[in-house]
């Protein structure tokens, strides 16, 4: 089993930055694909952005390309989201997951962190 955590949301002013983590522990996850998700009230999880177990290899929503950035660092066992030029639009829970490989969806999922952009 692997436990994720997400920590680093909080409020910011529209056009801000945030870096959010997300610390993996019961298993090693340099050899999983991560991914983060996002939901806001009244609307469906959506996919962010993702970062293939290799980490040379990254997909981004087009809602936020050029703007977020997701790295790993396997010695921490630990994944981020770089968040820049935060808009009002971004305000979401954000969740991260790993995904073993074996099947088509993500297995883990963390509790999720709050991120409220404000204009």
């Amino acid at each position: 089993q692997v436990q994720l955590v997400e920590s680093g949301g909080g409020l910011v002013q529209a056009g801000g930055s945030l870096r959010l983590s997300c610390a993996a522990s019961g298993r090693t996850i340099s050899s999983y694909a991560m991914g983060w998700f996002r939901q806001a009230p009244g609307k469906e999880r959506e996919f962010v952005a993702a970062l293939a177990w290799s980490g040379d290899s990254s997909y981004y929503a087009d809602s936020v390309k050029g703007r977020f950035t997701i790295s790993r660092d396997n010695a921490k066992n630990t994944v981020y989201l770089q968040m820049n030029s935060l808009k009002p639009e971004d305000t979401a829970v954000y969740y991260c997951a790993a995904d073993d490989g074996a099947g088509t969806t993500y297995d883990y999922w963390g509790q999720g962190t709050q991120v409220t952009v404000s204009s």
